[in-house]
């Protein structure tokens, strides 16, 4: 059975990463508009946000207003809590 990409990509440290992009319209650039990217990437670096970020600057013509980041790392140790006391059920 062969394993995700994404999964060994979350083995190795990545984290799912979401980054809320505003930029101006070009043809009016009063006006905002809101894209939403979301990737596996490293914190705190964010290599991959990078690299997408460099091409929307060379490649795309709505200049860039502000990025917002997101990152949780979805593999991590389990949660547990003590039990307080035992419940018998008869």
């Amino acid at each position: 059975m062969a394993v995700s990409a994404d999964f060994l990509k979350q083995m190795n440290g990545y984290g799912l990463t979401t980054a809320e992009i505003l930029y101006r319209m070009p043809d009016h650039p009063a006006l905002l508009q809101t894209y939403l990217w979301q990737q596996y990437d490293l914190a705190p670096d964010f290599p991959v946000l990078v690299k997408f970020l460099d091409f929307w600057k060379a490649q795309i013509e709505g200049p860039l207003h502000s990025v917002k980041v997101a990152h949780t790392a979805l593999i991590r140790p389990s949660e547990y809590r003590a039990v307080d006391g035992i419940i018998h059920l008869h």
